[in-house]
């Protein structure tokens, strides 16, 4: 009973703490406390209302918050101001650290004479992937009811799940080698990425909310001629840097997954536009299955498919593929925009 009660006075202090310094970003900041029978971790904080971001500062990485006044450069921050707050966006992802203390460095950055030092302008930051060791990768195919349609494949019954390894995560702004590729048809596919914040297994559809953290803008890059090679999608869709994520990872209570309006542009051009309204299986789905099948951890993303107007849609006489020198942007509504350029 005393245990209990002292975690209970110790979780309704960090909810006060962070409560109290939210206003420094201009939005509202909770910490789940609740744990879940699904839950394999036990009970974890989780961030909200907040955006986030990796940095590339100095040959280094550090945590980005987005506010008012510019990305806070997180572990510069957290060197003057020691609020024990975590500095890497898997040490947020993971509860590892204090959550509240990330407002409150925010407030005394601000407060700073010297708060330039603290703050990044969007225009001039380097971004990493907004997730950077995922545990697992996973991937929906055909998820999309105008997608399935304009590959001549039925909608599915069930969720098609592949996989991507770490070794695809690129950074927004960066670039794609496809020229030292052995492969012709290259070909957008532009998401919606889920990111886990806590762990589970078996997790119910109606507490999967409580185990996604964020979501953040994604793309599935393909190389379409090795994805035919076998029945197996893979090789396909696994080369070096084919997973581009980010910049922000924006907390799941300031976007709604199933709502959100979803776009490609192939050097200016729009060649995608839908909504995730248009996903067959929605988030909440799509987590709790997963779930029964592999225990889901905090970091692990999910790219939830793309919608209609990709290249292999087209009939075949109107296929031109990607190539060397094109810049696509990925669009996500309240997510922001993913750029990168093939070389």
């Amino acid at each position: 009973m005393i245990q209990n009660r002292r975690n209970f006075m110790k979780t309704t202090a960090l909810a006060g703490a962070a409560a109290a310094a939210s206003t420094v970003l201009g939005q509202s900041t909770t910490v789940a406390a609740r744990g879940h029978a699904s839950d394999t971790s036990g009970t974890q904080p989780m961030a909200r209302g907040m955006t986030f971001a990796t940095l590339s500062v100095g040959g280094r990485s550090s945590l980005g918050i987005r506010t008012p006044q510019g990305i806070l450069d997180v572990a510069t921050a957290e060197q003057a101001f020691k609020e024990k707050a975590p500095t890497t966006i898997d040490a947020v992802l993971k509860g590892q650290g204090d959550i509240s203390g990330l407002q409150r460095l925010a407030a005394k950055a601000q407060a700073s004479p010297d708060a330039a030092k603290y703050f990044i302008a969007e225009a001039k930051a380097k971004f990493g992937p907004a997730v950077t060791h995922p545990e697992k990768i996973i991937c929906v195919g055909l998820n999309y009811r105008k997608h399935a349609a304009e590959t001549g494949q039925p909608v599915p019954k069930m969720p098609i799940l592949f996989n991507k390894f770490n070794t695809t995560l690129n950074s927004p702004g960066g670039t794609i080698a496809v020229s030292k590729i052995e492969a012709n048809d290259f070909d957008y596919e532009s998401e919606l990425v889920i990111v886990i914040g806590r762990a589970g297994r078996n997790i119910a559809e109606a507490d999967a909310m409580s185990h996604i953290f964020g979501y953040c803008a994604g793309h599935d890059f393909t190389a379409r001629d090795l994805q035919r090679r076998s029945s197996q999608w893979m090789l396909g869709k696994s080369c070096d840097g084919f997973a581009p994520i980010g910049p922000w990872l924006v907390t799941a209570d300031l976007a709604d997954g199933n709502k959100l309006k979803i776009e490609t542009r192939v050097n200016g051009e729009v060649r995608q536009s839908s909504n995730t309204s248009d996903m067959v299986f929605n988030c909440q789905q799509l987590v709790s299955y997963a779930s029964k099948y592999f225990t889901l951890a905090p970091g692990d993303i999910i790219f939830t498919g793309t919608p209609e107007g990709v290249i292999s849609g087209y009939p075949k006489e109107k296929q031109v593929w990607l190539k060397p020198g094109d810049k696509l942007i990925t669009t996500i509504e309240k997510l922001g925009d993913l750029s990168f350029t093939l070389t």
